[in-house]
């Protein structure tokens, strides 16, 4: 079983939803844990684009992480306390519904990027329409070193960067620089930290200087053309992550992230 939470962990939102001037940030709030994926999570941030879906005055859409860090990826405690393949495997499914809404959504996305983008992390990121970060950010499918092929993730991040460049990341799991990521096509833009908001404001001025029609249309029209066959991709992928978490070392890499020991592989 999972221990309890303190009482102001549970009371605590897990996903922040503020709205000013026609810009919704939605702020992943578990900035002491680098805001992990949790099922919980993934449930709140599916909501939180739902709402913003429906409401007309929202032009921009940001996504944010509290704390010191993006987004760590999956939250490994979890998955390690639902050995289960039925759970495993809705937990991917999911995470791909919420990937696919920020891609449905009709107005434009912006991941707004500091510190880590791991794993899930790093697929969040892919998975925005558009990408600001600092450039102390971290980017990376880190899941091998636990013995997790990051295939959810490589579905975002390969329709970002390219086949080499993210199977380089895929059978690494080396961490690259934000210039890096975005000399890469993982990000538009990288700044300093100062200069974050106001560079994250600059796309959300110009959006909400358009034509929220036009943007919505073009934006259904473009990820229609572009990622064709993206729902089955996250199907295959999400049982590929399934099997790879009931393989020995998959077992044996979470067993020994969560023991904080070297794992042995088979």
């Amino acid at each position: 079983m999972n221990a309890p939470l303190h009482p102001s962990v549970v009371d605590t939102p897990l996903v922040l939803r503020s709205v000013s001037d026609g810009v919704a940030t939605l702020t992943l709030n578990r900035g002491e844990r680098l805001n992990p994926l949790s099922s919980a999570m993934i449930a709140a941030m599916r909501a939180e684009l739902a709402a913003v879906a429906g409401d007309r005055a929202v032009r921009a859409v940001v996504i944010a992480g509290a704390g010191r860090g993006f987004c760590a990826g999956h939250d490994m405690k979890e998955i390690h306390a639902h050995p289960d393949a039925a759970w495993q495997q809705k937990l991917f499914d999911d995470c791909a519904a919420m990937m696919q809404a920020i891609v449905a959504l009709p107005q434009p996305v912006i991941a707004r990027v500091h510190g880590v983008a791991a794993a899930a992390g790093c697929q969040l990121v892919s998975m925005c329409d558009l990408a600001v970060a600092v450039n102390e950010a971290k980017f990376a499918l880190s899941g091998i070193h636990n013995g997790l092929f990051c295939s959810t993730p490589a579905v975002g991040v390969v329709r970002n960067v390219g086949r080499k460049r993210a199977m380089e990341m895929l059978v690494t799991g080396d961490l690259i620089d934000a210039r890096t990521a975005c000399d890469w096509g993982l990000v538009n833009r990288v700044v300093d930290a100062a200069d974050l908001d106001a560079e994250v404001a600059r796309f959300t001025d110009a959006v909400r200087a358009k034509s929220a029609a036009a943007i919505a249309l073009g934006k259904a029209a473009f990820y229609q053309q572009v990622d064709m066959g993206l729902a089955q991709a996250y199907e295959l992928a999400g049982r590929t992550m399934t099997c790879n978490l009931q393989d020995a070392d998959g077992i044996e890499g979470v067993d020994a992230f969560v023991g904080k020991r070297k794992a042995t592989w088979r």
